[in-house]
């Protein structure tokens, strides 16, 4: 772990899960830091994945699990056709415009759990061979979730960005605080 996240962020329990999205959220953020829009379009490895096309797959999933905890339809709802292109950045998308629809998305998932009455509370999951029948999830749960996603994605923006110039996650935090190189 390359940040520390405060153990009481902000005095509650939603306070800190939402810290921890997004401490996994600036890892995300932090692999775009001074590279070019090739760059992060670029698949450096035998992987699909591109820096671009993680954060707009992040930036979406996100989006999807919000709008299923509104039990509100996604307008960005990907098909079986258009699932793989929530992996790459198309044309005319560009990494600002996905950093800035993320940035909504996120202000909106707080405002949203601030709304809650109960982390306790539920909500459906959606028909799916990988979810129980008739399943259901707490706030906590997707919070927790979204944790686990964004790290999980963290982890291979670290893979690429480090195949692209060897700058690693020490490195990055370093660039985004103004340092010139990790602290000693």
């Amino acid at each position: 772990m390359v940040t520390h996240v405060p153990a009481e962020s902000y005095g509650d329990e939603r306070g800190a899960l939402l810290s921890f999205v997004e401490a996994q959220r600036g890892a995300l953020r932090r692999s775009v830091l001074g590279l070019t829009p090739e760059q992060a379009a670029s698949r450096p490895s035998a992987s699909e994945l591109s820096l671009g096309g993680l954060l707009k797959h992040v930036a979406e999933c996100e989006l999807n699990w919000l709008r299923m905890a509104q039990q509100r339809v996604n307008e960005r709802e990907r098909t079986q056709e258009t699932w793989g292109d929530s992996f790459k950045l198309l044309d005319g998308e560009s990494v600002e415009e996905i950093l800035a629809f993320w940035d909504g998305v996120s202000a909106e998932l707080a405002e949203f759990i601030a709304s809650v009455p109960s982390m306790d509370d539920t909500f459906p999951l959606p028909p799916a061979p990988w979810f129980p029948k008739d399943g259901k999830v707490s706030m906590r749960w997707l919070l927790l979730h979204l944790v686990e996603e964004d790290a999980r994605h963290a982890g291979h923006a670290d893979v690429i960005r480090e195949s692209l110039d060897g700058k690693t996650a020490f490195e990055l935090v370093a660039l985004a605080s103004g340092r010139s190189r990790p602290a000693e």
